[in-house]
């Protein structure tokens, strides 16, 4: 082929012979390589992992799945293709076959996923993999290998490069920016796609539209930029996330369910074989770590977000940088291990003031982790003049939630405890000064 537009896949969004519908209302053209990619075991296992885990506890219609958010990010690649293959500078860069790869790309990115994936991840464990090397595991054997192969002409590795390699070339550079960026097909997907399940609006007010028609290169020809007509629709994408962060992502609700995942995961990952773990769809993962809790400490932490009654530890405390920064600075992106330790203080302390036995596990600290999030680094064009500014210095929007405000602000430490002790120490009129005495004997790591 001599060109993007007549890739199967971009022709097929005009008039698919073939398709799948998702919601809202979207049609997802699929050809005969694609089914053959979507129908593996591989791909399907994502259709029994959920995109948001623990999110449902909270906000119970958030059930959809990645296989659903990645037929998705599928049709947005083949969108921001279609758009972007008006763009001399893009077409003389990316060829038909890089882009092929790109679109699998997208199919695929998600599919080393293993299910509550992101909060294990979090905890930065030292025998944990990430999520995009897991996925190697899928794409270099197995049936989606050969449909790479037989159907697409692509060799897996190349894929696997994309997803988890550094770009080493300017094609690269572009591609990447299209699948993990400020404004990518990944986020233009989820965003609108966790709130529509979720029940809230937060998400879904951003023009997609008019962001995918703004779409072009920046100065250097290397990254994804966006015209000034798409100014406001990203600046609403910026915000979207921020509130779908506040809202969802870290409600306390949310995060005392994560915070009892994490431990309950702390507790047991030793014992457990990961690799196999990780291969599991969601209820088969979730019987693995109840048998493997036995009696022990994770057993009570799990039947509370698994059992038959749903039982989430309660909220004691909280910080936020600019009301409790000394608190906040002290056990924000802190070692996940080095947490634990101090809510083993905390516990003793706690017993020693109640008068009564607080276990260790019944005493959770979750404060955002050491990674913090992307931050929104974008150029903004003005084709009448022919310049590209920073998108932070002509939008304070962007400066203010992106830059400043986004992880230290959305993010807070919230001190979380079991219902069986947590309102005694909400009272306590010397909590503060027993959470710093607790910091304080954890030697720094």
């Amino acid at each position: 082929m001599s060109s993007i537009r007549e890739i199967p896949e971009v022709i097929a969004l005009e008039a698919p012979r073939e398709m799948v519908r998702i919601p809202p209302e979207l049609d997802v053209p699929l050809t005969d390589r694609v089914r053959h990619i979507i129908d593996t075991v591989e791909f399907r296992r994502l259709a029994h992992i959920s995109q948001l885990g623990l999110v449902s506890l909270v906000y119970p219609a958030a059930r959809h799945t990645r296989f659903e958010h990645s037929l998705g990010v599928y049709r947005n690649a083949l969108l921001y293709l279609r758009k972007l293959s008006h763009d001399e500078r893009f077409s003389e860069a990316v060829s038909p076959e890089a882009a092929e790869l790109f679109i699998v790309a997208a199919l695929l990115h998600d599919l080393g996923h293993w299910p509550f994936c992101h909060p294990i991840e979090d905890m930065h464990l030292k025998s944990l993999p990430s999520h995009e090397l897991f996925a190697n595991s899928f794409l270099l054997e197995g049936e989606v290998a050969d449909v790479l192969r037989d159907q697409w002409g692509v060799q897996p590795r190349d894929v696997v490069a994309m997803l988890s390699d550094r770009p080493r070339d300017p094609t690269s550079r572009i591609l990447q920016s299209m699948l993990s960026g400020p404004i990518d097909i990944d986020k233009m997907d989820y965003l609108h796609r966790d709130s529509l399940h979720a029940g809230v609006p937060y998400g879904m007010h951003f023009d997609q539209g008019r962001l995918i028609a703004g779409l072009c290169l920046n100065r250097g020809g290397t990254a994804l930029a966006i015209t000034d007509k798409a100014k406001t629709a990203a600046e609403l994408m910026v915000f979207s996330r921020y509130v779908m962060f506040s809202e969802v992502y870290w409600h306390h609700g949310v995060r005392a369910a994560t915070a009892m995942l994490q431990r309950a995961f702390f507790e047991l990952h030793e014992e457990l074989d990961l690799d196999q773990l990780f291969r599991m769809t969601e209820d088969p993962f979730v019987e693995t770590m109840r048998e493997a809790a036995g009696d022990g400490p994770a057993k009570d932490l799990l039947e509370g977000l698994f059992g038959a009654s749903r039982r989430l530890y309660k909220r004691v405390t909280q910080f936020n940088l600019f009301q409790q920064p000394e608190f906040y600075q002290r056990l924000a992106h802190r070692p996940y291990p080095w947490l634990v330790r101090c809510t083993a203080n905390l516990a003793a302390l706690a017993s020693k003031t109640l008068g009564r036995v607080v276990a260790p596990h019944e005493i959770l600290i979750d404060a955002p982790p050491v990674a913090r999030e992307v931050e929104f680094d974008i150029d903004l064009f003005f084709p009448k003049d022919q310049v590209y500014r920073s998108f932070e210095i002509v939008s304070p929007v962007v400066r203010t939630l992106a830059q400043e405000q986004f992880d230290d602000y959305v993010k807070r430490v919230r001190i979380f405890a079991d219902p069986r002790v947590s309102g005694e120490l909400q009272q306590l009129p010397e909590l503060s000064r027993i959470v710093s005495e607790a910091i304080t004997a954890v030697p720094e790591s």
